[in-house]
């Protein structure tokens, strides 16, 4: 083995050589981030990394990137949400080719929000956002159902006891609408 080559642990205790291993480490923004978040956009081949980006008053910031070999490369950083935001949570909508972002709206009373995001060459577009909780929420997850081709968002429901909460969205353009929220724990 080369000094430094990368290797993983076989079931009889040896090691043997990783072909590709990790490339670089790259810096997709400078300043302090928090509340990241990334999905996969399997039409575009580009993944998707969201975050609050203590740079830019906290705001949410989404960025794209493109990966070559054991490279990445990034676009430009666009805000999605000028508000200050909190735990994130991106997927992808297979069926819209959307990128979904939910959460939690920190400088208008904690309230979720999500919104949807179109991707196009090296960035990012998104449409107005829209709120599914109106009251104290936090620890949002966001999900795609394959079966029925909505997102489905859980968050921890603060103003309601701190209950589990489900909320399924549906996706149509760069807006998503939400039916009605269902407690589950």
């Amino acid at each position: 083995l080369a000094s430094g080559q990368a290797v993983a642990l076989k079931t009889d205790g040896t090691v043997e050589a990783i072909e590709g291993g990790i490339g670089t480490a790259v810096i997709f923004e400078n300043a302090v981030t928090t509340w990241i978040s990334s999905a996969y956009d399997t039409t575009n081949n580009k993944v998707v990394i969201v975050y609050r980006d203590a740079g830019n008053s906290n705001y949410g910031t989404g960025i794209v990137g493109t990966v070559s070999g054991s490279s990445i490369s990034f676009g430009t950083p666009t805000v999605f949400a000028t508000t200050v935001t909190s735990y994130t949570s991106t997927v992808y909508d297979a069926n819209a080719n959307k990128i979904v972002i939910a959460f939690m709206d920190y400088s208008v009373g904690e309230h979720g929000k999500a919104v949807v995001g179109t991707v196009s060459g090296t960035g990012i577009s998104f449409g107005s956002l829209a709120t599914f909780q109106n009251n104290v929420c936090s620890k949002m997850q966001a999900a795609y159902d394959s079966t029925s081709n909505r997102v489905v968002i859980s968050y921890l429901h603060a103003s309601n006891s701190g209950y589990g909460t489900a909320i399924v969205g549906t996706v149509s353009g760069t807006s998503i609408s939400f039916g009605s929220a269902v407690v589950f724990n």
